[in-house]
């Protein structure tokens, strides 16, 4: 009898122990949203339009960092960064048959926000009160921007039009 109890004992014991364990969480959920900028026509606001020869380089503190470079594109997604309240990109396009870049300068404030994801994911930054500033200059190719959603959660949709 004395056996059947010990070996109960250790059954229930093994059954306890193994019950606390979770299978491994692999996070397929963890990345961060992008901001969605599209490119639409000035002269007829619901066309979109592509931005011949774009190029996108984010700016920081110490270096300028290349994000997309000589492509036609009517749309892009851009990150912000989550240790700063605002993020500024050099967005550039060369105009046809020529050889200089029409460069102009967009810096978005934004607010992060951390979002728990789960053990494997951690947090993630989601961003809210998105706002715009655009470098004035004498030749801004930039013409207007508007705001569609000033909260990034997903980069499903865009947040951004940017008229040209």
């Amino acid at each position: 009898m004395k056996k059947i109890s010990i070996a109960v004992l250790i059954l229930i014991i093994g059954v306890i122990s193994f019950s606390g364990c979770e299978k491994d969480d692999i996070c397929v959920d963890g990345d961060e949203p992008l901001l969605v900028i599209r490119f639409y026509d000035a002269s007829d606001t619901t066309e979109l339009k592509d931005v011949t020869s774009l190029e996108v380089r984010g700016l920081s503190e110490t270096e300028t960092l290349d994000i997309i470079d000589n492509a036609d594109l009517d749309s892009i997604a851009l990150p912000l960064r989550a240790t700063s309240t605002f993020t500024s990109f050099v967005i550039s396009r060369q105009l046809s048959g020529e050889d200089t870049e029409n460069i102009d300068v967009l810096t978005f404030s934004h607010e992060t926000k951390s979002v728990f994801i789960s053990r494997a994911c951690g947090y993630i930054a989601n961003y809210e009160n998105l706002s715009d500033s655009l470098t004035p200059d004498s030749d801004n190719w930039i013409q207007s921007i508007e705001i569609v959603n000033t909260s990034i959660e997903n980069s499903d949709s865009a947040h951004v039009k940017i008229f040209h």
